[in-house]
């Protein structure tokens, strides 16, 4: 017979930190596994609050090779092939790691040997069982409430539900629902200040300019107390960037891009395991503060990576990069190369490097150029409309990209109505995307389209000597991306030549 270890016991062996050198947080989670496999489950649940998942799931292993019937090991393996906030689950791998603890979902509960672990484990059964993912979402998010409600004492539970809701809340966001979840996890945060699922969550659900000063808190700790956590250093940037503080958006984007660097080189990884997100997301902030040349060198250098990880990921943030750079720059004649390997960036990484061609082109005065690159744009739009999915079973295009996309068309064919002189049919243009990306759902990071609707709107309108109209464009641009630099100095120009 297996033996329970008593709560005393438990909790003070899982408060301890996972080891002196490895900052990750803080948790405890009381439960039956052996004392030798804790240090390897708790770690696995720091990393998976993290989004480390595989490390997590190396972690999660190692428990299990200890202790074979842990079950909450499998539990925690299983768990890291679902990326709620990324859109990304793979079934077929949990299934297979469950069906190594037990063969039916009966059989799985009954190894583990309380009710609250029969209940994570069972929380499982609908994560991944049979039906559409937003459906299963929908009852692994109730089944985790269940469960926070039988046990209201358990953190992990509440923090784990959180996430859920956050999980369920992707496609179009619902303030509402963040809000929620915000409210769950900042209970755990009055308990443990050092939580890092409490954190992290925090920061998604606040990561938007209106609730973004209420996540300050939680990101001025995140990046200190899981500073080994590569994804948590990128994390505090989230709402760093929805308050346009570019200095701290850059200091944590650097951070991160080393942790990840040094997790690759430690660990013997390929070029397509860096951490890309940040890095792109550091190009970024580079761009608002001027600092164009440090920019380039990161476009450039994701440009070589890409020649050695020809992957849709490594594509999309190199396309995505490029794009911001010749937009933001407006080097209009110092275009970097689009490599080959970006025909496998997803639409919206392709579609922002074809608007960026375009625009460049037409600001030199090449319409030509620029009418080959909306017709290369107008066949992405086209190919969003498909309704298939992708094999983790959800659309292959999300909503907000097939709509960022559209707009993006509508705004390239208004720029070159510009350049034609066509001036009415190009202001309806860009009036007709401005109305379509007020639609569309705030995402956070940078901007999609890649050159908001009312900045471009209103360096037009500037350009046309309609200042007032310009000004107001610009401020309507500034509340959906606080802070951007083009916005700010077009709405300096405008005001500053106002009567």
């Amino acid at each position: 017979m297996r033996v329970i270890m008593t709560a005393v016991v438990a909790l003070g062996l899982l408060v301890a930190p996972v080891c002196a050198d490895e900052r990750l947080g803080r948790m405890s989670f009381p439960n039956s596994g052996s004392a030798a496999a804790q240090p390897h489950f708790i770690r696995g649940v720091l990393l998976l609050h993290s989004f480390e998942f595989d490390d997590a799931a190396e972690a999660f292993r190692e428990a299990r090779r200890i202790d074979p019937g842990f079950a909450l090991a499998y539990w925690g393996e299983a768990l890291t092939h679902n990326h709620p906030l990324w859109r990304y689950q793979n079934r077929d791998a949990a299934l297979k790691v469950l069906a190594e603890l037990g063969p039916t979902p009966e059989a799985r509960r009954g190894k583990a040997p309380t009710a609250r672990e029969k209940a994570y484990v069972g929380t499982l059964d609908a994560l991944y069982g049979e039906g559409e993912k937003a459906g299963r979402d929908r009852a692994y998010a109730a089944a985790l409430g269940r469960l926070a409600d039988a046990f209201p004492d358990d953190d992990e539970a509440k923090a784990f539900h959180a996430l859920a809701i956050l999980g369920t809340n992707v496609e179009r966001r619902d303030f509402a629902l963040d809000m929620r979840a915000a409210a769950m996890v900042e209970d755990v945060f009055m308990r443990n200040q050092e939580h890092p699922g409490a954190l992290h969550y925090m920061i998604h659900a606040y990561d938007n300019p209106m609730h973004a000063p209420l996540g300050l808190r939680a990101a001025s700790r995140y990046g200190r107390i899981a500073a080994n956590a590569a994804h948590a250093l990128h994390m505090t940037s989230h709402i760093f960037v929805a308050l346009g503080l570019w200095d701290d958006a850059v200091a944590a984007n650097e951070a991160s891009w080393a942790a990840s660097t040094a997790r690759v080189e430690r660990r013997g990884l390929g070029a397509s395991e860096h951490g890309y997100h940040a890095y792109l997301w550091l190009s970024y902030a580079y761009l608002q503060q001027g600092r164009v040349d440090d920019a380039r060198r990161i476009v450039d250098h994701m440009g070589k990576l890409l020649e050695q990880a020809p992957v849709r990921g490594v594509a999309y943030h190199h396309a995505a990069g490029r794009a911001a750079w010749v937009i933001d720059s407006e080097r209009w004649n110092d275009v970097p190369t689009a490599a080959d390997a970006l025909a496998l960036a997803s639409p919206a990484g392709r579609a922002a490097s074809l608007f960026a061609d375009g625009l460049a082109a037409a600001r030199r005065g090449d319409v030509a150029s620029a009418e080959q690159a909306l017709s290369a744009l107008e066949l992405v739009t086209e190919s969003t409309k498909s309704t298939a999915e992708s094999h983790h079973g959800m659309s292959a295009v999300s909503p907000a990209d097939k709509e960022g996309v559209a707009v993006t068309a509508v705004q390239l064919a208004g720029v070159i109505a510009l350049a034609r002189g066509e001036k009415d049919r190009a202001m309806a243009l860009l009036q007709q995307a401005v109305e379509a990306e007020a639609r569309m759902p705030y995402d956070y990071g940078p901007p999609f389209p890649a050159k908001p609707a009312n900045e471009l709107l209103g360096e037009a309108l500037l350009s046309a000597g309609r200042r007032g109209e310009a000004a107001d464009a610009f401020r309507a641009a500034l509340k959906r991306a606080p802070g951007r630099r083009l916005s700010v100095r077009g709405l300096a120009q405008a005001e500053g030549t106002r009567e």
